[in-house]
């Protein structure tokens, strides 16, 4: 039975981690101690709080706080997990581990994404949201833990970095550093959405987060419900999505008692519901230091870090802001696996430990301690090309020159030189035979990462994808900042989705890599550096949806999110676009239906699709002509 073998699995993973803390434990024992708390928020409900002080009374202490949905209790009994790093623990912090709202130990209903109410701290309202909790609990830590030096500094990866970034809104003035980390800053754009389209592959993790609890408790209540895909084997998991059929089969079979999945099937454009639920419109006049980390291969959470850090340096001139990001997947800063891999590219050593002691370590010890002098640029960000840490005094970069990618006839890709704009490339999608995200067959999963670095000749050899292919390299060539895809498309059908992949194509001398496999030719190997889809009824607006006109040529404009990569001499540079990209991402059935989640199988249709050849990708200025989503006009208008 597979639910024996993932139980087996969970059981080694979990003996090998507590091998691993029960290393670390010895040290916190040692020299610290350990009180839990129900601390008071505004409307009276008590949320569970894990504390951590130095035994040596002989100064005092910042206080460090992690608030999570993953479960308070998993820090107690001296086990602290990868949160926060050995360094900052060995440096000595009051450490703050509590469950948020409705989860675990604490009180209260949870909400995925609770809206935030703008002006409701300090405790001048009984109303709450994440900002007000997080407001009430600093506020009751500095008043009633003994030892605290006044000053407070926030962490956390994805969710927890969701935490972080609320509780920067109208925050309390003790909070004086936060580091939101991989974070979520509008469900509609990131984490289980896309730009509006559903990521399929996260199917399975709904059953974390789409039940209540029925009473206060220190261990998952939701098992019975992530059995529901593991009970029987499923070692392919494109196989076992495309046999499910259309979403609507997820919510009979799997998800017809999950509020969250709910939700998501009742609100499949970006309305006043998603709209309430944004981050970025609360994001301003912030005062304190900021630095938000982000993994170039997040395959989960790449808009919040990079929307998060724009949004802040637009409207916070206060704040001293900063921005890391690294050749991470989702947290890996978080972890040191030695040599710093991604799929099969091999990045240098140690990369992670050098984040937490020379970025990290020095960011909270600064702010909070007022330890060294800080030398962190605005922007510290790794070139996943050269394979080097860069610094800049401002992301996006100035100093970098923008490209324009010009598609030409016979799969050539112009780099600032125009082709035939009177060209016409055409493709078959079919939704019935979706293009695999991934060169490896991958079993199903919670959150899919490996593909973000992947090879993509399998996807090249398709006639169901459009290949465009630079002139070897002479010199090396860095594309730095924003990406616009500035597309124009035509179709037999009525709806379509655009997948663009920004690729580096290696020379086919290319060394290989000895942590590889034999199989994994690195000679040729054309690495995914960047990648992102849209859900062509959302061209020019995301709440209000509207379908294409067969054989009309229309405007496809949308963002790949940002990038730092140098085409080293020898290499070449490829663009790819196609419409299906499964299961990681849901299949638009083509035929412009309501709402896809609600599908049947019969509008599932093949389309003939055709881009023009004044189509064209811009990398490193500015976007220019995005359809402007509501809470970014919100937010200029402010």
């Amino acid at each position: 039975m597979m639910s024996k073998r993932i139980f087996l699995l969970l059981f080694l993973l979990a003996f090998v981690i507590s091998h691993a803390q029960n290393l670390d434990s010895l040290y916190v024992r040692d020299n610290y101690d350990l009180n839990e708390y129900r601390i008071k928020m505004r409307d009276g409900a008590e949320l569970f709080t894990v504390v951590y002080t130095p035994k040596d009374k002989s100064k005092k202490y910042p206080i460090l706080m992690n608030r999570t949905c993953y479960n308070a209790s998993n820090y107690t009994d001296f086990n602290i997990n990868r949160y926060p790093s050995k360094y900052l623990i060995q440096d000595g912090y009051i450490l703050v581990y509590q469950d948020v709202r409705g989860r675990y130990m604490s009180d209260g209903t949870f909400d995925n994404m609770r809206p935030n109410i703008q002006g409701n701290n300090p405790r001048n309202k009984k109303d709450i949201d994440e900002s007000s909790d997080t407001y009430d609990s600093i506020e009751w830590l500095i008043k009633n833990i003994v030892g605290n030096n006044g000053r407070v500094g926030m962490y956390g990866v994805s969710y927890p970095g969701h935490y972080t970034a609320m509780g920067m809104i109208d925050a309390h003035p003790a909070l004086k550093a936060s580091s939101p980390q991989a974070p979520i800053a509008d469900f509609f754009f990131d984490d289980f959405h896309h730009q509006g389209t559903y990521l399929q592959s996260y199917t399975a993790a709904f059953a974390v987060f789409g039940y209540q609890k029925d009473s206060l408790t220190r261990k998952p209540w939701y098992i019975d419900k992530i059995k529901r895909f593991y009970d029987d084997p499923a070692a392919d998991g494109y196989d076992f999505h495309l046999k499910m059929g259309p979403l609507k089969n997820i919510t009979e079979k799997y998800h017809h008692d999950n509020f969250f999945w709910q939700q998501i099937v009742e609100h499949p454009n970006y309305d006043e519901f998603w709209q309430k639920r944004s981050i970025i419109p609360h994001l301003k006049n912030i005062n304190h230091a900021v630095m938000t980390v982000g993994g170039w291969f997040d395959a989960e959470d790449l808009y919040g870090p990079l929307t998060i850090y724009k949004t802040v340096e637009a409207t916070s001139p206060k704040a001293k802001n900063t921005i890391v990001m690294g050749p991470w997947d989702h947290g890996g800063w978080a972890r040191e696996t030695g040599k710093t891999t991604h799929n099969h590219i091999y990045f240098g050593d140690s990369i992670s430990t050098f984040y937490q002691k020379e970025i990290e370590r020095k960011f909270f010890n600064h702010y909070l301690k007022d330890e060294g002098t800080n030398t962190l640029p605005e922007a510290y960000m790794f070139d996943t090309g050269i394979k080097k840490w860069e610094s800049f005094d401002k992301w996006p970069p100035k100093e970098i020159e923008p490209v324009t990618l010009y598609f030409g006839e016979n799969g050539t890709l112009g780099i600032n030189e125009s082709t035939d704009e009177k060209a016409v490339f055409e493709y078959t999608s079919d939704p019935k035979k979706p293009i695999p995200y991934t060169s490896q067959t991958e079993g199903l999963t919670f959150t899919p990462r490996r593909f973000m670095s992947d090879d993509q000749r399998e996807a090249s050899k398709r006639p169901d994808v459009l290949t465009f292919e630079s002139e070897i390299l002479e010199v090396d060539r860095t594309l730095a900042g924003e990406i616009l895809a500035a597309l124009k498309v035509s179709m037999t059908g009525t709806d379509a989705d655009f997948v663009v992949k920004l690729i580096d194509v290696y020379p086919q001398n290319h060394p290989q890599y000895e942590h590889n496999p034999e199989n994994i030719i690195m000679g040729g190997y054309q690495q995914l550096v960047r990648s992102e889809v849209f859900r062509g009824r959302f061209r020019n607006s995301f709440e209000k949806p509207e379908p294409f006109v067969p054989g009309e040529i229309s405007n496809v404009n949308f963002q790949l999110q940002d990038v730092l990569h140098t085409f080293k001499k020898g290499h070449r540079v490829m663009i790819q676009i196609h419409s299906t990209w499964f299961p990681y991402i849901d299949r638009n059935p083509q035929k412009y239906v309501d709402n896809i989640f609600k599908a049947n199988e019969e509008d599932f249709i093949k389309s003939t699709i055709q881009v023009h050849g004044s189509s064209k990708v811009k990398v490193g200025s500015i976007l220019e002509n995005l359809p402007l989503l509501i809470h970014q006009e919100n937010m200029i208008k402010d």
